[in-house]
């Protein structure tokens, strides 16, 4: 176990980007995941218990056996689960992010906090989270110095996705898509249109499990996703990623890693 497994999930110190005030993250162990967004847990301190599992996902490679488990308690009177389902722990004593609530969040902390040496605040710019784009799409990040920005007036546009699929062909590399995702598709062409708008535009991968090293793209799962992102990074689409590191049950954003693309 790395550190005290009832240390907080805290806010911002020093290059901390977790920002959840009064939880902690408790170690425990994954017995089952069913119904995409139940897992049965067993936590020393307290015994088994039902938590949620906030990953819509296929956790492809994430569940092996009972893999280590750190959970989250919340213990608000209106959710009908205390527990949250956050970390899993891989191989090489490693770390993955299967909480898909929290990579928006630590991405845009990480912004405002300078932690991405691409996309540095300028004067006046702010973080926006979740702007509408198109008829029907909502980016996750907007940089502006708008207080509501919208397509026209933004400065950066960022579309977030958490990578943590262990890769068919390569040991040290996590890859996306773990499943076929049509609105990652969707997400891609309005990236692709806002970049022929004048604006930049980002595809961030965030690389949310600590034993790889590098990022790259499941062409065996989801080949149309493939070659959307080859034509977004043709049209000039950035493609940006960078690894979380974790110590205890803290999160920190850390260096630029590798892209390779399909």
């Amino acid at each position: 176990m790395e550190g005290d497994s009832r240390a907080p999930f805290s806010p911002i110190e020093r290059d901390a980007v977790s920002r959840n005030p009064g939880s902690d993250l408790i170690e425990g162990r994954l017995l089952k995941r069913y119904k995409r967004f139940l897992a049965d847990c067993n936590i020393p301190v307290v015994g088994e218990v039902v938590a949620h599992c906030p990953n819509s996902g296929s956790m492809k490679t994430l569940i092996d056996g009972e893999p280590k488990a750190w959970l989250r308690h919340v213990p608000d009177p209106a959710r009908k689960l205390k527990w949250t389902l956050t970390l899993l722990g891989v191989r090489r004593r490693g770390k993955a992010l299967v909480d898909t609530g929290l990579p928006n969040q630590l991405v845009a902390d990480a912004i405002s906090t300078g932690k991405i040496p691409k996309l540095l605040l300028k004067s006046g710019q702010k973080v926006h989270r979740e702007v509408k784009v198109g008829e029907k799409s909502r980016l996750d990040i907007v940089i502006a110095g708008e207080d509501r920005p919208d397509e026209t007036n933004g400065d950066v546009y960022v579309e977030v996705k958490n990578v943590t699929m262990l890769s068919s062909v390569d040991g040290d590399r996590a890859d996306f898509p773990d499943a076929v995702t049509e609105r990652g598709r969707k997400h891609l062409h309005e990236l692709i249109r806002l970049r022929h708008m004048g604006h930049r535009a980002v595809l961030f991968l965030l690389l949310g499990r600590s034993d790889c090293t590098k990022v790259g793209f499941a062409s065996e799962i989801d080949p149309a996703y493939c070659e959307s992102l080859k034509q977004a990074a043709a049209e000039g689409v950035e493609i940006i990623s960078h690894q979380l590191r974790f110590r205890g049950s803290k999160i920190f954003m850390g260096d630029e890693v590798v892209v390779e693309l399909p």
